[in-house]
């Protein structure tokens, strides 16, 4: 007798697997029923884009790009309300049929989506920032109550340049692009495919809106150290801000940020087309302010440094690996210590400020915020050990002297900065041929009668014709 096996099949909907079968069995079954159930209509997705963005830059292998969420309405360019992507060498990018501005990485499109990305998340952590402590909208430097232009951004603005400038004359970022010759294979490096570059020179726009004079290069040196050592933390406070760059940067310093870490190099590629093997600078150093004289590019990372160990410290401070996963607790440790180095530099005097006026400012900042009172003790110590500030063990309310001050007659020395600190824009120039024109003016009146104008407004009332005489 021939036997039959029989393989029991199960009914479509009792398949556990939401397989193609089972959808179409449960739409059938929706649609056989009478009257049927009304469907919800869906809430509309709420506004933003995801952008495709390189985690630092091209010669950062093992991290290389990463999808991100930009809150927010984002139109073609991209642009928004205060910011804009430059359009010269590179065509407007659309977003595709989900919205989004996902393109293919080395690509002029890529290009504009990342250096846009890269600048609307360093404005909106800021601005975070200000919103959490009642404060406004962080505006460009030019934004009053008739001027809300948005800050343009120029990927390829500087074409065969080895730089990057802000400019608030331009209102615009411009990044340059250059060919490496120190290799075998010649390759061109673009600027703003740097996350550290963007967010440096962003970090400097910001700045410039919050402090106007600060940028101007007849601040004292720690001033300008204070302009350029910002950039540089942005770009810092940023990377910290990204949750899979902090799990990144435990992994490979075993959480101890004083290992080798990307989070510490700035520009990694950029230095390198230089011959340089950390980048264009180390965040994780020693410099003091005696070892740096008026140079603002080696002033600017005694602050740096500083601000680094602070950051190293209150992280092993609230390190608890049993209780709290460590990536979690650095991001959280560098939101706090953006947002205390923002509000520092706020509160830090409009003119002249020095190191010192900003290490005042944080010691005052964590005490009002009920922070450990540890934190004021690595703040003190970090600041006395770079000569910003004497520690001669004063009460924690106390405000603590400076140091090493800046001579009243001190020149910064900007040679080594980025472009933003070189621009001729910010060396006060025009100050300077206002005085000529000044001198000039007395003289005339001096010689020919009359009375010399007091200030440019007088000399601009004044009509100095040509052949006017004195009678």
């Amino acid at each position: 007798m021939e036997l039959k096996v029989i393989v029991p099949t199960l009914p479509v909907g009792f398949v556990p697997t939401p397989s193609a079968a089972y959808r179409m069995h449960r739409k059938i079954v929706g649609q056989a029923q009478q009257p049927g159930r009304p469907r919800p209509q869906a809430a509309a997705p709420p506004p933003g884009a995801r952008v495709l963005m390189w985690k630092q830059d091209p010669s950062v292998a093992d991290m290389g790009t990463r999808k991100a969420f930009l809150p927010g309405v984002l139109l073609e360019g991209p642009r928004d309300a205060r910011i804009a992507s430059g359009q010269p060498g590179i065509a407007p990018v659309a977003p595709n049929a989900f919205g989004d501005f996902i393109v293919p990485p080395d690509t002029d499109q890529f290009d504009a989506v990342h250096t846009f990305a890269v600048v609307r998340q360093t404005l909106t952590m800021f601005q975070r920032v200000l919103a959490a402590h009642d404060g406004g909208p962080v505006p460009w430097a030019w934004n009053s109550g008739s001027d809300t232009e948005p800050l343009q951004v120029y990927p390829h603005g500087l074409p065969n340049v080895m730089n990057a400038y802000y400019s608030r004359n331009e209102r615009a970022l411009k990044f340059g692009d250059f060919v490496q010759t120190n290799e075998a294979a010649a390759a061109r490096i673009y600027t703003c495919r740097s996350f550290d570059i963007v967010a440096h020179e962003t970090g400097h726009a910001v700045l410039d809106g919050l402090k106007p004079r600060w940028i101007l290069s007849s601040a004292p040196p720690q001033t300008g150290g204070l302009h350029e050592s910002f950039g540089d933390l942005t770009a810092i406070f940023l990377a910290l801000a990204q949750m899979d760059q902090v799990e990144a940067i435990i992994a490979q310093t075993r959480a101890d940020l004083h290992d080798k870490t990307f989070l510490a190099d700035m520009a990694e590629q950029f230095g390198l087309a230089l011959g340089r093997p950390n980048g264009l600078r180390n965040a994780d150093n020693d410099l003091t302010l005696s070892q740096t004289g008026t140079e603002v590019h080696a002033i600017s990372q005694v602050f740096t440094g500083a601000v680094y160990d602070i950051l190293a410290d209150i992280f092993a401070f609230e390190r608890r690996p049993g209780l709290e996963d460590d990536a979690a607790v650095l991001h959280r440790v560098g939101a706090y210590l953006c947002g205390l180095t923002l509000r520092a530099l706020i509160a830090a005097p409009d003119r002249n400020a020095t190191y010192a006026d900003v290490a005042n400012a944080m010691l005052k900042l964590v005490q009002a915020d009920g922070r450990p009172a540890d934190y004021a003790g690595f703040i003190r110590n970090r600041f006395t050990l770079r000569e910003v500030v004497v520690d001669a063990g004063s009460t924690p309310e106390a405000e603590l002297a400076p140091a090493i001050v800046d001579a009243p007659d001190a020149v910064q020395d900007r040679r080594a900065c980025c472009g933003t600190m070189n621009h001729p824009e910010y060396r006060d120039h025009a100050d300077v041929l206002e005085q000529e024109r000044l001198a000039l003016a007395r003289w005339c009146h001096a010689v020919r009668g009359g009375r010399a104008p007091a200030s440019s407004e007088a000399l601009a009332a004044a009509d100095y014709g040509v052949g006017q005489e004195a009678s």
